[in-house]
């Protein structure tokens, strides 16, 4: 309480000095901005995959098949009349996130970079654990972006074809059995 109280506060020499370590623990839970009172409306249809892998015997790796970590959340929120903001926007939001911190080359070059990272990776890992159960020690995502739909489209109609598929390096995790 103390950390965000000095977030928020008017500059003082207790900010000032200490706010690299009061920034890395207030972001990304406790972000202000104005999105609350002018949104800006997504312009592509994002789906978020993840895949894990661990050692088998003989020091082979097993990689399991994609996880949708996207329709995870649109079923979270599916005729709920008071859908969690944490199911609509957390994933959405870390990707959001590590994407204005990493560029396109999925390198990390601040810490608040790798912050994201790992940000990123733990929801990925925890979602997928909840779903699996089964351990692992490395995470994989890919990223799908699609364009919206136009009004009107027939929903027979063919696929989209994605604009992007993003496919990020293997992060280790730790904490889910491996």
């Amino acid at each position: 309480m103390v950390l965000v109280f000095l977030h928020v506060a008017p500059a003082n020499p207790v900010s000032k000095r200490y706010s690299p370590m009061i920034n890395s623990w207030v972001y990304p839970y406790f972000e202000q901005n104005w999105r609350l009172f002018a949104p800006d409306p997504e312009s592509v249809n994002r789906q978020i995959l993840a895949r894990t892998a661990h050692s088998g015997p003989g020091g082979s790796m097993r990689v399991s098949s994609w996880f949708d970590l996207t329709a995870v959340d649109a079923s979270a929120v599916a005729h709920q009349p008071f859908p969690s903001h944490t199911a609509q926007n957390m994933l959405r939001r870390a990707w959001a996130a590590y994407v204005d911190s990493h560029g396109g080359d999925d390198k990390a070059r601040t810490e608040r970079a790798l912050m994201m990272q790992r940000y990123l990776g733990n929801i990925a890992a925890d979602r997928v654990a909840a779903h699996d159960g089964g351990a692992f020690g490395f995470i994989q995502l890919r990223v799908v972006t699609l364009p919206v739909a136009a009004p009107g489209a027939a929903d027979g109609a063919r696929p989209p074809t994605p604009v992007e598929n993003r496919l990020l390096p293997w992060w280790k995790v730790s904490g889910h059995g491996e």
